[in-house]
């Protein structure tokens, strides 16, 4: 019969004070053998303990549950002697009642025993089973159970590794008294609560191991799902992260892709336009080259002839001396000198005849073989040119179709408005019945269920129609909003720079002969002129005039007007009440038409502001306000004047100008605020009758001065805060004259000089900027250029209108500029930059 259990107390009062594992290593570093010695030398002290050899198979559970506990007194236990602390703490009986008490010196040395020591005591035989009684023979306790509890393994390198022993065997004295029976436990001391002797129950202990080992189980299954599942997130979290850096290494090479082609777009264009430049130059080279062997072919031919007749006169006058000396001589003589006189006149002659028909098929062979190689480049240069012209076909198409897209925005953004009038048509009935049934409930004062019903009815839908309409209202401004950055785009498509050119047409005054212009695609894009240059007479008598070709963004015959030409432009207007910078400028000679393109009643000038009116007061629906304020002022010999100040003043007050940022101001100039658009037209009567002009001979009212109109644009929504300041600058230059057609003097001639000199200037910064950002810039060589420093420097959209005169008197000036005009067409600048803000 096994010992009874030793009850230990589990209350809050009585836990154990400490556990194994939660004392530090220098506390139990003593080892197994040690610790088996004191049980071994503790038992010896005791006359009535029997010791019997363990079974090698059982083992001591690595954690023990005869940990020291509190007792009521609050010591701990086993307790521990007061008077001498070296003695063993053992509760010993005496041999007359047979009882031995050593379950204290048990219990202290198992709480020494830690999980290091598990393995040791797995491997060795278990501890000797004590009993009370004296005489009765040993009895094979049964054997402990291995302990459940898993422990780390320790490392092998290191010097705390766990040491083997064989545990003492424990032999009973000889002289040990009889066995006797178990008499009822007493508790060992007055300090503990502890019953003596104690007995291990194995069945509570299996038990207990076995449930640990279960809650060990699930606790290891659920760390093992939790890690695998830990593992698995890892996993795609990676997978996520390298298929993030494939997709930005694909965007980036798609970018960078995209950057080459446009490259490659630009720089195709830029050897089409070198091309049909080389081809135009070596043209005009062989025509030359042509021309002057013609000509030095009919000076040696008309030097033969005269030397011919010389001869000629020169034997004739020698045969007529001849006569007169001989007359007297035979008549033989006479008839033999006709006759060698005649003999050497056809020999003469029919040498100089094949001398020049030699020559004749030496050039015509030379002329030959240059038509050849000229036909043969001019048609390499057409393939090369087809070739360009299908590239920029395929830009044409997507601009048409950025062009598409933004009308059907529009067409969206029109069907929106219609809905918002609308729905604001809507809100004002629905308002007007509001106070009318509140003028109806006010008049039957009464609170009847039906009316108060009927007026909530009301109220939710009047809010409804609120809500629909500040909907539409955040809809159109997203529309807006959208709208103003795909017009961008496709401006920004279109170039910075652009081109126009207009042919004015044939007014009364006009008595002479037109030149012969043609416009080969009108019907189609209107993009090129062809201007046929002065006839020429070659030696052999043909008839040659040279033609030259010239292609812009935009060219309007002689039958187009302000209307359509100012359709063109809208878009540019509109830019600059979108947030930036915009010039327009007339270039051309005197006597083209610039003037009446911008400032005529129907001029670009009085259509621009129009337009900026109509388009700020559709804005306003959108809660955008507009300033708009207008300046104009003329340069005059390189001086500034003021052309909406006072006449008097004119040449005598200084004016400077400044440049801040992108935006350019000119001290002490009046300007006025545009608050109507009548008020444009007031402006321009004002400007014209200060402007300077004088007659020429070449016209008889030229303007001798550069104008320029600015109208600067402020702009503030007041449901977003965004605010844009954009600027129009419309420019007509003084026209260029050469001298032996204007016959200019005295001050004329000075003017004259003066604006050659300027437009001069205009085509030096241009020339520059075509060069990139590595070439200077001379915008200071000129007030004209230094005053549209920020309209050619990229931070502007620009557009030159060059004007052409259609008389042939006019040719020379036509072709003049006709090229600076292709010479601009050809320069690229940067993109604009809008001046926005929150």
């Amino acid at each position: 019969m096994p010992p009874p259990s030793i009850p230990i107390p589990t209350t809050s009062k009585h836990r154990p004070t400490s556990s194994l594992t939660d004392q530090p290593p220098a506390k139990r570093g003593k080892t197994l053998v040690e610790k088996a010695g004191e049980v071994k030398g503790q038992f010896a002290q005791s006359t009535s303990i029997r010791h019997v050899n363990a079974p090698n198979k059982s083992s001591i559970p690595a954690r023990s549950t005869l940990s020291a506990s509190t007792n009521r007194t609050g010591s701990s236990y086993p307790p521990q002697a007061s008077k001498n602390a070296s003695k063993p703490s053992v509760a010993i009986v005496s041999h007359k009642d047979g009882r031995v008490s050593s379950l204290s010196a048990l219990n202290s040395a198992f709480s020494k025993v830690t999980l290091q020591d598990q393995p040791e005591l797995e491997e060795d035989q278990s501890l000797s089973y004590c009993e009370t009684t004296g005489a009765a023979q040993p009895k094979t306790p049964r054997p402990l159970q291995s302990s459940q509890i898993p422990v780390s393994t320790p490392k092998k390198n290191l010097d705390t590794s766990v040491v083997k022993f064989q545990a003492p065997s424990l032999k009973p004295r000889a002289n040990s008294s009889p066995q006797k029976s178990p008499t009822r436990p007493l508790f060992m001391s007055k300090d503990t609560n502890l019953l003596a002797p104690i007995a291990w129950e194995q069945g509570a202990i299996d038990k207990r191991l076995e449930h640990m080992q279960n809650m060990f189980e699930t606790m290891k299954s659920q760390m093992d799902g939790t890690n695998f599942e830990s593992k698995g997130m890892k996993d795609i979290i990676e997978l996520l992260k390298t298929r993030v850096a494939e997709l930005d290494a694909e965007r980036n090479r798609l970018t960078m892709q995209i950057d080459n082609f446009r490259d490659q777009l630009s720089a195709a264009n830029e050897q089409t336009r070198e091309a049909s430049l080389t081809a135009e130059q070596d043209r005009r080279n062989h025509e030359i080259e042509v021309d002057e062997l013609e000509r030095k072919h009919r000076y040696q031919l008309e030097d033969l002839e005269s030397q011919h007749k010389r001869v000629i006169h020169e034997l004739e006058r020698n045969a007529a001396s001849a006569q007169d000396a001989i007359r007297r001589e035979t008549r033989d003589e006479i008839d033999l000198l006709i006759r060698s006189h005649n003999e050497l006149l056809a020999e003469v002659k029919s040498r100089l005849t094949g001398e020049l028909e030699q020559e004749r098929a030496e050039r015509k062979r030379e002329v030959d073989e240059i038509t050849a190689q000229r036909d043969a480049q001019l048609t390499a240069s057409a393939t090369d040119i087809g070739q360009k012209e299908r590239e920029a076909a395929m830009v044409r198409e997507e601009l048409d179709r950025k062009a598409a897209e933004i009308e059907r925005e529009r067409i969206l953004r029109q069907n929106i408005e219609g809905k918002l009038s609308e729905v604001a048509a809507n809100t004002i009935a629905l308002e007007a019945a509001n106070s009318a049934m509140k003028a109806k409930m006010d008049f039957l004062a009464s609170d009847n269920e039906a009316q108060s019903q009927a007026f909530a009815d009301l109220r939710t839908q009047m809010l409804q129609a609120q809500q629909a309409a500040e909907l539409a209202n955040e809809k159109l401004r997203a529309e807006e909003t959208l709208r103003r950055k795909l017009h961008n785009q496709v401006q920004e498509l279109k170039g910075n720079i652009r081109v126009f050119c207009r042919v004015r047409p044939v007014i009364g005054d006009d008595d002479k002969k037109p030149a012969v212009i043609n416009f080969p695609d009108q019907n189609d894009e209107s993009k090129e002129i062809i201007v046929k240059g002065d006839e020429k007479r070659s030696a052999v008598g043909n008839v040659t005039a040279a033609n030259h070709a010239f292609s812009f963004d935009r060219v309007f015959d002689p039958t187009s007007n302000n209307s359509d030409i100012f359709d063109e432009i809208s878009q540019l207007v509109q830019s600059a009440l979108d947030g930036y910078n915009v010039c327009i400028f007339c270039y051309g000679q005197t006597g083209s038409g610039k003037t009446h393109t911008m400032s005529s009643p129907d001029g670009m000038i009085p259509r621009a502001v129009t337009q900026i009116y109509e388009s700020a007061k559709n804005l306003e629906e959108k809660g955008w306000s507009y300033k708009m304020v207008g300046s104009f002022v003329e340069v005059y010999n390189e001086n500034i004047n003021d052309l909406l100040g006072k006449a008097e003043d004119l040449d005598k007050k200084k004016h400077t100008i400044q440049h801040e940022g992108n935006k350019t101001t000119i001290t002490d100039t009046e300007t006025v605020e545009l608050d109507s658009a009548d008020r444009v037209y007031e402006v321009l009567k004002r400007a014209d009758g200060n402007r300077t002009v004088a007659a020429t001979k070449a016209n008889s009212r030229s303007s001798r001065s550069h104008s320029v109109f600015i109208l600067s644009l402020v702009g503030v929504n007041g449901q977003t805060g965004e605010k844009s300041e954009g600027t129009l600058n419309l420019v007509d230059l003084a026209g260029s004259e050469r001298l032996a057609h204007s016959q200019a003097e005295g001050d004329r001639l000075k003017e004259t000089q003066s604006i050659n000199k300027s437009l001069s200037c205009l085509g030096d910064v241009i020339g520059a900027l075509g060069k990139g950002n590595k070439a200077h810039i001379p915008y200071r060589n000129s007030k004209l250029t230094y005053l549209l420093q920020n309209s050619l420097g990229g931070n502007s959209k620009t557009l030159m209108f060059v004007m052409v005169s259609p008389m042939q008197d006019h040719l020379s000036e036509t072709l003049t500029s006709l090229k600076f005009a292709t010479q601009v067409h050809n320069t690229h600048i940067g993109t604009a930059k809008q001046k926005k803000s929150q």
